[in-house]
């Protein structure tokens, strides 16, 4: 299983919205990064920002930590490709449609599976895959 440290994956989004910038050739995880990247402009200057890898984004602060939320949004964009937990394409295609925005969708979805990591973390416990479905499914209407 890959297990990323904080800094490896801050590095990644940076070194490919780096890449995206300097017109490299980019693999196909920081090809749907670099996408996922463009769709939140407000942390364009941060990941300009060599400074960023160390930044603390504190929730008690009110903020929102941006490397956590673009992993997310990569982690949807891996089920949706796999359909993993099965039904998750189509749940989400269908909050999608009760949305009218796919972007706006897929934050919807990002809750829930914020969630669901969040009770695993804290039952310590695997990741309840029906859970995290049904949170969706509810979601859409």
């Amino acid at each position: 299983m890959f297990n990323p440290s904080r800094e490896q994956v801050r590095n990644f989004f940076i070194a490919a919205w780096r890449k995206q910038h300097a017109s490299e050739a980019l693999t196909a995880m920081e090809s749907m990064a670099v996408d996922i990247i463009s769709l939140h402009p407000e942390y364009h200057p941060m990941l300009e920002d060599p400074e960023a890898v160390a930044r603390e984004f504190s929730p008690d602060d009110g903020q929102v930590n941006p490397f956590l939320h673009l992993s997310l949004h990569l982690a949807i964009e891996e089920q949706l490709s796999i359909d993993q937990p099965p039904g998750i394409r189509a749940a989400v295609a269908t909050l999608q449609l009760a949305r009218g925005n796919r972007h706006d969708a897929l934050h919807e979805v990002l809750e829930c599976l914020g969630e669901t990591v969040f009770n695993a973390q804290r039952n310590n416990a695997p990741p309840d895959g029906a859970a995290y479905l049904e949170c969706v499914r509810r979601r859409g209407g």
